[in-house]
């Protein structure tokens, strides 16, 4: 099946401080990633704070410019792409914020909020806007009769709804969920979670969901993707990657969840994630690697098989 997106050695890199007298000091957030989303797939990006998950939702929605040897949408090179076709490519790749609240202008009632997107897009003009408005409430679960109402009578998963509205509401066909569940309440987060699923099957798109919680991606996700200090660190099939991890990073990760029958090996991480102004010479996790040898100072690891559907950027093949 052809890719709907497919990325290739993605970086990007940010200035910091001021110019000095050898030039701007640069930090580099991600160093050559690579991935794919399929027509109806969700991949989900996991990962600490700092690893570059929502720079790669950024940089695939082209929200920020980024250094890639190739990024392709629905056939579309995004590198090359005219401005005024990425602004008609942008109805089908749409964001779902982490903060519904903030992603809402509190002055603007919902159904001002929703048809500002069908404005943009000049979709559903005329008497047919009212059917829209009232399908898109209905199909995140909201009654029609709140669109008169302004964001700050919702509750914090109502206006999550509202946000998923807002993206579903010009037929894309990507979505980026970035932490789209993390300020909700662990109730609410399985709600919306459901929700997505759902919608995923119902509107035939695709997600690239973004979390720091394992568990929860696992839950919506079809391929996950770890990422550690803007590198992956290990890819495949969902329930593969966090029942039997290949890679020590993601072993740790799902050490820190809370039930941990299945964990075949607990594996605690001292310290906090190095700065990507300083990053570790050769494998970037190795200084809180508990298996890292001396050679893993000097080689950067290439992501490799490790068993069916399943890629890892390590070394080592006798552990884990």
């Amino acid at each position: 099946m052809t890719p709907l997106l497919e990325v290739h050695d993605l970086n990007m890199s940010y200035p910091v401080g001021r110019k000095g007298l050898f030039g701007t000091r640069m930090m580099q957030v991600l160093r050559d990633v690579s991935l794919s989303v399929a027509p109806g797939e969700v991949l989900g990006l996991v990962g600490e704070s700092g690893s570059g998950k929502s720079t790669i939702g950024k940089a695939v929605l082209r929200l920020i410019d980024a250094q890639s040897a190739g990024m392709v949408f629905a056939g579309h090179d995004l590198n090359t792409i005219p401005a005024a076709r990425l602004r008609s490519l942008r109805k089908d790749m749409q964001i779902i914020f982490q903060d519904p609240f903030a992603s809402l202008d509190p002055r603007k009632t919902i159904r001002a909020v929703l048809s500002e997107a069908l404005d943009t897009h000049r979709l559903h003009p005329g008497p047919a806007r009212a059917t829209r408005l009232t399908a898109l409430m209905e199909m995140v679960g909201l009654n029609p009769s709140f669109l008169d109402r302004l964001p700050h009578e919702f509750s914090g998963g109502q206006r999550q709804r509202i946000g998923i509205a807002r993206a579903l509401a010009v037929e894309p066909k990507f979505i980026v969920c970035d932490e789209a569940v993390s300020a909700l309440d662990v109730s609410i987060q399985a709600q919306v979670l459901n929700l997505l699923a759902d919608l995923r099957v119902s509107q035939g798109i695709s997600l690239l969901f973004i979390s720091h919680d394992l568990s929860v991606v696992r839950y919506i996700s079809d391929r996950i993707m770890v990422l550690y200090l803007g590198r992956v660190m290990e890819v495949g099939p969902a329930d593969d990657v966090h029942f039997t991890p290949r890679h020590p990073y993601t072993a740790a990760l799902v050490s820190a969840e809370p039930s941990l029958k299945h964990t075949p090996q607990r594996i605690r991480l001292t310290g906090e994630i190095p700065s990507p102004l300083t990053p570790p010479s050769g494998c970037v996790f190795r200084s809180r690697c508990p298996y890292a040898l001396p050679a893993c100072a000097n080689e950067i690891p290439k992501l490799r098989p490790a068993g069916k559907s399943r890629l890892k950027a390590c070394i080592r093949d006798d552990i884990l």
